[in-house]
């Protein structure tokens, strides 16, 4: 099966984004498909020397061709939708030239479904779409997208591309729920989340000893809670702050450490700052590649994920929880939705809440109750192996490609 594959942010291991294209590919590949990758330089800056234009590398057996189109989690909004309408025009040319059995396009932004929709038609071809976030519901819970005129517009091509696509894979139940919302049947939705990668995280614990010691000596012999990810809007990376001035006036033994990077990482770091916890009992660091982050996982006690306090947030299918996962180091999330489930079902971790003081409290427990804290690591395994292992995702990834192009 020839396979033409869209993703404005294709990245690697070696990339400080997530991976599911790249693993999901090199796996279609192996099974002895064809996959052709059209994306753009963003995530693959600092790897390769891109010329302008097009460039094309052939990566781990996938044909990738990449739009030399520079990116930065610092872009501002109109920035962002510049490069979005701007990809979705050269993509679609790009596209045209190849010509594929199913054609597949991974949101965000919903402006990639523009050359998916001009392929299908002029092609004659079948494609799937996948739904990494709601748009527009996420941008307009955000704020970010306010004119009626423009969300009426919005939500009209959502559903045209929802009701336009022969299969739908959806990254969480609520994703679904949110297709399932514009007169989608549910024999179109698929619903395969973001998968562990346990050949990559789950190595030997020696691994995040020398890694602590080499860089994150200022932890000492403190508990290490780890947030990495991006510094944005949705994030709320700020409740690290909250979280760890309570912790230093409580003169709790657990260091914090946030790394990545986003618009909004400025406003976290002066708000350490003024809350005089900067340095002290959390650091917040520059972003590392995926196959450094390894290490990083190793090291921590447990991991964070954080979102702010909006339901169309809650529906997310976080990397950072199923690398953690991988890892086989606990979870802790302070926001509801499917993962809160899974969390709480399972063990794996903790919800907390906007109460700082006891969500702290918590913490604490969590992290020096010996039982607690090996039955979720154990629990990790569990899940890591068996729910969401990439390989058997990727299995019916591969199966529902198939489903389309056989109608």
């Amino acid at each position: 099966m020839k396979i033409v594959y869209l993703h404005q942010y294709f990245a690697t291991p070696k990339s400080n984004g997530g991976t599911r294209s790249y693993e999901m590919a090199k796996r279609l590949v192996q099974q002895g498909h064809s996959v052709t990758m059209i994306t753009t330089s963003a995530f693959l800056q600092g790897q390769y020397a891109f010329s302008k234009g097009w460039n094309r590398i052939n990566i781990d057996g996938i044909d990738v061709h990449i739009y030399h189109l520079p990116y930065s989690n610092n872009d501002g909004f109109l920035k962002r939708i510049y490069k979005f309408i701007a990809f979705s025009l050269v993509s679609t040319r790009q596209a045209l030239r190849h010509q594929g059995d199913v054609l597949f396009a991974t949101s965000t932004p919903l402006t990639i479904a523009i050359p998916a929709l001009i392929y299908k038609k002029v092609k004659k071809v079948p494609f799937v779409f996948e739904v990494r976030d709601l748009w527009p519901d996420v941008p307009i819970a955000m704020g970010i997208i306010n004119n009626k005129l423009a969300i009426k517009l919005l939500k009209l091509f959502e559903k045209y591309t929802y009701r336009q696509a022969d299969q739908i894979i959806a990254l969480s139940t609520g994703m679904a729920r949110g297709v399932k919302e514009c007169d989608i049947s549910n024999e179109k939705i698929t619903v395969i989340p973001n998968s562990c990668d346990t050949a990559l995280f789950d190595i030997d614990a020696s691994h995040g000893e020398n890694f602590k010691k080499t860089h994150l000596s200022f932890v000492g012999k403190r508990k290490l809670v780890v947030y990495a990810g991006t510094f944005g809007l949705v994030n709320r990376v700020d409740y690290l702050v909250e979280l760890a001035e309570i912790a230093k006036q409580q003169d709790s033994p657990i260091c914090f450490v946030a790394i990545g990077t986003g618009n909004c990482k400025q406003q976290v770091v002066d708000l350490a700052k003024e809350r005089g916890v900067l340095d002290k009992n959390l650091h917040i660091l520059e972003p590392i590649a995926k196959v450094e982050l390894t290490n990083l996982l190793s090291a921590a006690d447990l991991c964070l994920s954080l979102v702010g306090p909006v339901k169309a947030f809650w529906d997310n299918s976080a990397n950072k929880v199923f690398d953690a996962l991988a890892a086989q180091t606990p979870i802790a999330i302070n926001h509801q939705g499917w993962q809160k489930e899974f969390i709480e079902q399972s063990g794996c971790g903790l919800v907390l809440d906007d109460d700082y003081v006891k969500s702290l409290k918590r913490l604490t427990h969590f992290l020096h109750d010996d039982k607690q804290y090996n039955d979720a690591v154990a629990a990790c395994k569990s899940l890591s192996y068996e729910r969401f292992s990439r390989d058997k995702l990727a299995t019916q990834f591969a199966e529902t490609l198939v489903k389309a192009k056989n109608g």
